[in-house]
C-alpha cells in the first residue's frame, strides 16, 4: 500500500486513525483519500468519475453541474432480505429484522474483506449528521472505494473538514465500512452492530445500501441510540405551513418510501390557497428529541435529497424540477440525444432518440421503462426553492403535529385525527401500504409497515412501539397525531382525491385542528373532517366523491383489523398492551357502528 494521498490537517482524533489505519491493512487499498469536502476536492473527484466512465456528464447548458450515474442491472434498490441487524442477541433485533450473530458476522465479513480494495483508492468520507452546532449533531465516517459514495455523500451530508472538527479527540463516531467487492449478489450484506456504532456493507454501490449515512446511520444505528438516549429517529419528513396571517406550524410525516414524501414535503399549495406557503425542513429523516419547554422539537439530520425520478414532473412537485436543474447526480434515468434526462412520468415528450438506464436505445413503443422505477436523483437542499430558513436552526423546528400515511387503495379515509398520543402510536404501528419499486422484491403487495420503520428500525420493534408510548411521559405538550391516505381508488380504479398539489388542503385542515379552529366527526377509527371544513375553493371534486374517500366501511375495517391483529401476534411477548387495547376498541367501534359512514 502506497503512503496515503492526504491524511486531513484536521484530524485530531487517535480513535480515528487507528481505525482507518487498521481497515487498510484488513482491505489493502492502493492509497487513501482523506476527503475534506471543499470544492477543488470535488472538482478533482468529478474529473476522475468522468474519465473512468462512474459519470457521465450531461447537458452544461441545460443541466449545469449535473451527470448521470448507470449501475448495475443487479444492483437497482435497497435489499432489504440481505439486510441484517446483528446486535448481541436475536431477541434484540426482534421478529421483523433479519439477524446474525455479531462475531459469526464479523469473520464472514473480514474474509471478503480482505484484500477488497487492491488496485483501488480507499476514501476516508467523515461526515455529520445535523446542523454543525447542535446537541442532535452526531458524526460519522465511511470508508468506501465507491468514488459515485464519495459524491453522493458529499451531496447528502456535511461532509470532510466539518465533521473532523465537530468530532475532535474523541473518539465517539459511527464507523462504516464499504466495498462494492465485484457487485455479485452472493457476495451482497448491509450488516448493522448497534453495540459497536458500526456498519459493514459490502457488494452494492447502490445509495441505500452503500450511502451508509442514510438509511443505515440515520435510521437504524440512529433509533437504537436514540433509544438509550431518549430521543426519535424516525422516517419521516419535516415541513413548515405558513398560513396567510404569518404563523407557522411544523408537521412530521411517516410514509413508505416511493409514497410521496417528497413530493408532500415540496408541496406548492395550489393558486385557490392565496397566501398559504409551505417551507421544506426534510424530505426523508427527522431526528426529534423533547426540548426544555416540553414540546417535540425535529431536525433534518441529512443536507441533500435522494428522490425518486419517474413521477416527478412540474404537476406532482415543480420544486424539485426547479432542484434538479444543477449540481444533481442522476442514476438509471434515460438520457436524450442532447445529452439531457428523461423518465417515466415527467410529463414531457420524449425525444425521438432516448437511451435508457441500461444504455440501449429505447423508443415510447418499448414494453420497458426508459428510467429504472426505483431511479434517482441525488440533489444539495440548497438548491430547493421552498427550504425552510430554520434548515441549520441547531434547536430544530417545534413539532405540532404527526401524520402517518400508506399508499392503500381501500379502508383508509383520506385523513383523521388520533384521539390521543396512544391512539395515534396504534395508528403509525398499524400502517399499512402496497410495496413499491423502492425495494427489491414483489410491487403491489400490502404490508404492515409501522410508522414507516419497518426496514429501518435498528431493534425489536416492539420496543421501539414501548419507547413510543413512553415519549409521551416526558411530553407537556404533545403533537396532535393524523393519518391520511391519497391513493384510495373508486370502484373502477380512479383515485378519489387528486393528490399532488391539493394535498395542501389537507394539510390545511390538519393546522386548522392544531388550532381548533375547526371541528371534527367522532367515529370508531378517529376524528374525521366535516366535508365542510375541507376547503375545496377552486377544486372540481363531486361531493359523492369526497364523501368515498372520507368513508368508513365496516367490512373494509373487520377485515383490516384482522391483519392488524395478526401483525401483533408476530410481534411477541414484547408487543404493549395499550396497542392491544386499542385494537380492540376500534373492533367494538365497528361493530357498534354497523352501517358504512359517509
Amino acid at each position: 500500500m502506497r503512503t496515503e494521498v492526504q491524511r486531513e490537517a484536521s484530524l485530531k482524533s487517535r480513535d480515528l486513525l487507528h481505525w482507518v489505519s487498521k481497515m487498510a491493512r484488513l482491505t489493502q487499498p492502493d492509497a487513501i483519500k482523506w476527503c475534506d469536502g471543499s470544492q477543488a476536492e470535488t472538482h478533482w473527484l468529478t474529473d476522475v468519475a468522468t474519465a473512468t466512465g462512474e459519470l457521465i456528464p450531461l447537458n452544461p447548458d441545460k443541466r449545469p453541474g449535473c451527470y448521470l450515474h448507470r449501475s448495475n442491472a443487479n444492483d437497482v434498490a435497497r435489499t432489504e432480505n440481505l439486510t441484517f441487524v446483528c446486535s448481541d442477541s436475536k431477541a434484540d433485533a426482534g421478529p421483523t429484522n433479519n439477524w446474525m450473530p455479531p462475531d459469526e458476522t464479523y469473520q464472514k465479513l473480514r474474509g471478503w474483506f480482505s484484500g477488497s480494495m487492491r488496485g483501488r483508492i480507499m476514501y476516508v468520507v467523515p461526515y455529520l449528521l445535523g446542523p454543525s452546532n447542535s446537541s442532535f449533531a452526531k458524526v460519522g465516517v465511511e470508508l468506501t472505494d465507491s468514488i459515485y459514495v464519495v459524491l453522493n455523500m458529499r451531496i447528502m451530508t456535511r461532509m470532510g473538514r466539518v465533521a473532523l472538527e465537530c468530532l475532535g479527540g474523541s473518539g465517539d463516531f459511527n464507523r462504516g465500512l464499504h466495498s462494492t467487492l465485484d457487485l455479485d449478489p452472493k457476495r451482497r450484506l448491509i450488516c448493522h452492530f448497534p453495540q459497536d456504532n458500526t456498519i459493514w456493507s459490502a457488494g452494492s454501490g447502490y445509495g441505500g445500501n452503500a450511502l451508509l449515512s442514510k438509511k443505515c446511520f440515520a435510521l437504524r444505528i440512529a433509533s437504537h441510540l436514540g433509544r438509550q438516549e431518549g430521543w426519535l429517529a424516525e422516517h419521516m419528513l419535516v415541513l413548515g405551513v405558513e398560513s396567510p396571517d404569518g404563523q407557522i406550524t411544523y408537521i412530521a410525516a411517516a410514509f413508505p418510501s416511493a409514497c410521496g414524501k417528497t413530493n408532500l414535503a415540496m408541496v406548492r399549495p395550489p393558486a385557490a390557497l392565496a397566501g398559504w406557503r409551505v417551507f421544506t425542513v426534510g424530505d426523508d429523516i427527522a431526528w426529534m428529541r423533547v426540548g426544555a419547554d416540553g414540546r417535540l422539537w425535529a431536525v433534518n439530520p441529512e443536507a441533500g435529497y435522494f428522490g425518486v425520478a419517474p413521477g416527478t414532473n412540474v404537476r406532482s412537485n415543480p420544486n424539485a424540477m426547479a432542484m434538479v436543474r444543477s449540481d444533481t447526480i442522476f442514476t438509471n434515468v434515460a438520457m436524450t440525444a442532447d445529452q439531457d434526462v428523461w423518465w417515466d412520468g415527467m410529463e414531457v415528450e420524449p425525444s425521438k432518440r432516448i437511451v435508457d438506464w441500461r444504455g440501449q436505445p429505447w423508443s415510447s413503443g418499448s414494453d420497458q421503462p426508459a428510467a429504472h422505477p426505483n431511479s434517482r436523483f441525488t440533489a444539495p437542499m440548497r438548491n430547493n426553492p421552498a427550504l425552510s430558513p430554520r434548515v441549520e436552526d441547531p434547536q430544530g423546528v417545534p413539532i405540532s403535529a404527526i401524520v402517518f400515511g400508506g399508499r392503500r387503495t381501500t379502508t383508509i379515509p383520506l385523513v383523521f385525527e388520533a384521539y390521543d398520543w396512544i391512539h395515534g402510536v396504534y395508528l403509525g404501528a398499524t400502517m399499512g401500504s402496497e410495496t413499491t419499486a423502492a425495494a427489491s422484491g414483489e410491487v403491489g403487495v400490502v404490508r404492515r409497515d409501522p410508522m414507516a420503520m419497518l426496514p429501518f428500525c435498528g431493534y425489536n420493534i416492539g420496543d421501539y412501539f414501548h419507547h413510543w408510548l413512553g415519549m409521551r411521559r416526558r411530553l407537556k405538550h404533545p403533537p396532535r397525531m393524523f393519518m391520511v391516505n391519497w391513493f384510495r381508488k373508486a370502484r373502477d380504479g380512479s383515485f378519489l382525491w387528486p393528490g399532488y398539489t391539493e394535498n395542501m388542503r389537507v394539510l390545511k385542515w390538519i393546522v386548522e385542528r392544531v388550532s381548533e379552529r375547526v371541528g371534527a366527526e367522532e367515529t370508531p377509527i378517529g376524528l374525521l373532517p366535516n366535508p365542510r371544513d375541507l376547503d375545496l375553493t377552486g377544486l372540481d371534486i363531486p361531493s359523492q366523491q369526497l364523501t368515498q374517500a372520507l368513508a368508513i366501511k365496516p367490512g373494509e375495517w373487520r377485515a383490516e383489523l384482522e391483519l392488524q391483529e395478526k401483525f401483533f401476534k408476530s410481534i411477541g411477548e414484547t408487543l404493549p398492551t395499550e396497542l392491544e387495547t386499542q385494537l380492540e376498541a376500534v373492533r367494538t367501534g365497528i361493530e357498534l357502528d354497523g352501517e358504512d359512514k359517509h
